[in-house]
């Protein structure tokens, strides 16, 4: 299923993550903050374990890809738990 429709676009994200201690919450959220679209980055710590941490990223930005922000996590050792929240956004035509 397309995530885009014509006219729409998510300028928002809220994340629940899983992720390896390593890369640590900084690196973690500048490699997100480089995924085409987005503009803002806000990282927090939930709970962290033996091997592992779990995040919640906000992310502001405009045509955000959800499919292209999951494979940039998944490459960094990292698992969305969950998509908390959205914000769509319809775009306004001009005459």
């Amino acid at each position: 299923m397309s995530e885009h429709r014509e006219g729409v676009s998510i300028t928002r994200l809220v994340l629940d993550v899983l992720k390896p201690h390593q890369p640590n919450i900084v690196d973690f959220s500048r490699v997100i903050a480089s995924v085409k679209g987005v503009k803002k980055v806000d990282s927090s710590v939930l709970e962290v374990d033996v091997e592992t941490e779990t995040i919640k990223l906000v992310i502001d930005g405009s045509d955000l890809s959800v499919e292209r922000i999951d494979e940039v996590i998944k490459k960094l050792g990292g698992a969305i738990h969950s998509i908390d929240a959205v914000v769509i956004e319809r775009a306004e035509h001009r005459r």
